[in-house]
C-alpha cells in the first residue's frame, strides 16, 4: 500500500537498492508496552541490517523523530499522551520522511482505514504474525534506500562533503580540496583544466580565500569574452588618451588585483599577440598601462582556467610553449560530472534548497526523478544539473519534482553523439588514439559503475578478461572504490 508518496523506480533486475550509496536504516519502535517494544527490537534486530529504537509514546516518538533520520516508525495506534494517530497527523504536518507502519491490538477496519487517510503505509494486526511483519519491513526499507540516501546527504551537504562552497564526495574531487589547501598557502601560479560547468571558478575563489596571505581581492577576467583590441586595456589599463575612447585614465585588472589574486578564465583564447605580453608581466610582475611610460609592480597571484587542453593547443602552435610551462605550475585537473555519479544526488539536492520558494521547504526528488538525474550524461556538467533543478523548482506544483518537471532531453535523452572536436593541426592517427582512450576511459566506467566496482562482472559486460580491466583500471588511473556501495 502507498502512504501518497511516489513509488520508486526499479534499482536493478535483483531488486539491489542503488548503486551510488549505502546506508544503515534506523527503525522505531512506538509501544506502550515495554515486553512489545523489547520482542520486536530483537526480532527486528537479529533479521534486518537496521539500527533500532524504542520509545513508550507518541510524545517520544515525535522527539526521536525530530532529533534523528529514521526509515520507519512502527507505532502502536492506542498510546498514552499521544496516541499513534495523533502522531502520524503531526508527521504528515511537520513533513518528516519516514514511512510509517501501524499496530493495533483492536483490529478496528475503521481505524484502520483512517490510519491509512494519513499517511500510513501498512496495517499490521497484534498478535503480529512475524514472518509478514519481516517481509513489509523488508520491502519498505528496499522502497526507502533512495529516499534515506536523499536525507543523509542533506544532512552531510554543509559538513562532510562541503569544501569552500565546493559539493562532492568524489575521491577525486577530495584529492582536489587536499592539493587546494596545500597551493593555497604559497604564491604558485596556478591552471584549472576542465570541462565548461565543472565549476573551475569555484575552485579559483577556494583557492583565493583559502590564502592567508592573499589579502587583497579576488579579480576575474573572461578572456575570450573580452575583444581582442581591448584585452591589452583591461588587464594592464590605459592613459588618459592612450586612444580615442580613453577619456580618462583606467587600471586595469592585474593592478586591481594587487595583494590578491587574479583569475583568468578560458586562458586558452587569449590571441598570440597578447600572450607575449602576458608572459613578460608573468616573469616580472611589472608592466606599463597602454600609452603609459611608468612601470607599475604588482603582487598578484595569477590563476588560469581553461575548458581546452593547453598542452594540445601548444602543440597545434595556438598557444605559446613558454607561456603554458609559465602558467602550469601547479595544475588542477577537475573530472567531468559523468565521472562523478555519486555526486549528482549531492548536487541535486543543494539546488533544490537552493530555488525553493520563499517560506517553503526545499522541493523532495521522486525516486524516479532521481534515477533520470542519475542516468543522464550532463555534457554540460554542473551548470546543465543546476538549470535543470532550477526548472524543476519552479515547474514543481507541489513538494515533489517528478519527471514531467525536468528538461525533455533528461527525461528522453537522445542518442549519444561523438563530442569529438575535428582538428585539422593535429594527424589523424594521433586525434583517432585520444578518441579511442577517451571512449575506452568512458564506458570502462560506465560498466565499473553497474558491476558495482567488481571485477568479475565487469569482466562479463564488457568481455575483457579480468587482467585486462585490472590494467586498464591502472591505465586510466580508476578509483575502483568510488563504485562500490558503502
Amino acid at each position: 500500500m502507498s502512504n501518497g508518496q511516489p513509488t520508486p523506480a526499479a534499482y536493478a533486475a535483483n531488486g539491489s537498492a542503488p548503486a551510488f550509496g549505502a546506508l544503515k536504516q534506523r527503525i522505531l519502535i512506538a509501544d506502550d508496552s515495554e515486553t512489545t517494544r523489547k520482542q520486536l527490537q530483537q526480532l527486528v534486530e537479529a533479521n534486518l541490517s537496521a539500527v533500532v529504537d524504542t520509545v513508550a509514546d507518541g510524545t517520544e516518538a515525535l522527539e526521536a523523530l525530530t532529533e534523528k533520520p529514521y526509515s520507519v516508525v512502527i507505532t502502536d495506534l492506542k498510546m498514552p499522551k499521544v496516541s499513534g494517530m495523533e502522531l502520524i497527523e503531526q508527521l504528515q504536518k511537520r513533513r518528516l520522511p519516514v514511512t510509517v507502519l501501524v499496530t493495533t491490538g483492536f483490529g478496528s477496519i475503521k481505524e484502520a482505514v483512517q490510519a491509512m487517510r494519513l499517511g500510513a503505509a501498512d496495517f499490521l494486526s497484534k498478535p503480529i504474525e512475524i514472518e509478514h511483519l519481516l517481509l513489509v519491513l523488508r520491502r519498505t526499507l528496499h522502497e526507502r534506500a533512495l529516499q534515506d540516501e536523499v536525507v543523509a546527504l542533506r544532512e552531510q551537504l554543509h559538513s562532510r562533503y562541503s569544501f569552500r562552497n565546493i559539493l562532492s564526495k568524489n575521491p577525486r574531487m577530495h584529492a582536489v580540496f587536499e592539493l587546494i589547501g596545500r597551493v593555497a598557502q604559497t604564491a604558485s601560479t596556478v591552471l584549472i583544466e576542465g570541462e565548461t560547468g565543472t565549476g573551475k571558478e569555484l575552485v579559483a575563489r577556494a583557492l583565493h580565500y583559502s590564502s592567508a596571505k592573499r589579502t587583497g581581492p579576488l579579480v576575474a577576467i573572461n578572456c575570450a569574452a573580452v575583444p581582442e583590441t581591448l584585452l591589452e586595456s583591461e588587464l594592464f589599463g590605459h592613459e588618459k588618451g592612450a586612444f580615442t575612447s580613453a577619456i580618462s585614465q583606467r587600471q586595469g585588472r592585474f593592478e586591481l588585483a594587487h595583494g590578491g589574486t587574479l583569475f583568468l578564465d578560458e586562458v586558452g583564447d587569449i590571441p598570440a599577440a597578447m600572450q607575449a605580453k602576458l608572459l613578460r608581466v608573468l616573469e616580472e610582475r611589472r608592466f606599463e598601462r597602454v600609452g603609459g611610460t611608468v612601470t607599475i609592480e604588482v603582487d598578484v597571484r595569477v590563476i588560469a582556467a581553461t575548458n581546452r587542453s593547453l598542452q594540445r593547443l601548444v602543440k597545434s602552435g595556438k598557444f605559446r610553449e613558454d607561456l603554458f610551462y609559465r602558467l602550469n605550475v601547479m595544475r588542477i585537473d577537475l573530472p567531468p560530472l559523468r565521472e562523478r555519479p555519486e555526486d549528482i544526488p549531492l548536487l541535486a539536492l543543494h539546488f533544490a534548497d537552493k530555488y525553493r520558494r520563499p517560506e517553503q521547504p526545499a522541493r523532495q526528488i521522486a525516486p524516479e526523478s532521481m534515477e533520470l538525474l542519475l542516468n543522464y550524461s550532463w555534457p554540460g556538467n554542473i551548470r546543465e544539473l543546476e538549470n535543470a533543478v532550477e526548472r524543476a523548482c519552479v515547474t514543481s506544483a507541489d513538494e515533489f519534482i517528478r519527471p514531467e518537471n525536468l528538461p525533455p532531453e533528461v527525461v528522453k535523452p537522445t542518442a549519444t553523439k561523438l563530442d569529438f572536436a575535428v582538428d585539422l593541426s593535429q594527424p589523424l592517427t594521433e586525434q583517432l588514439a585520444h578518441i579511442v582512450a577517451a571512449f575506452e576511459e568512458r564506458y570502462l566506467r560506465r560498466a565499473l559503475k553497474k558491476a558495482r566496482g567488481n571485477i568479475g562482472r565487469t569482466s562479463r559486460i564488457t568481455g575483457l578478461s579480468r587482467r585486462s580491466i585490472s590494467e586498464k583500471i591502472s591505465h586510466y588511473k580508476i578509483d575502483k572504490s568510488e563504485f562500490i556501495p558503502r
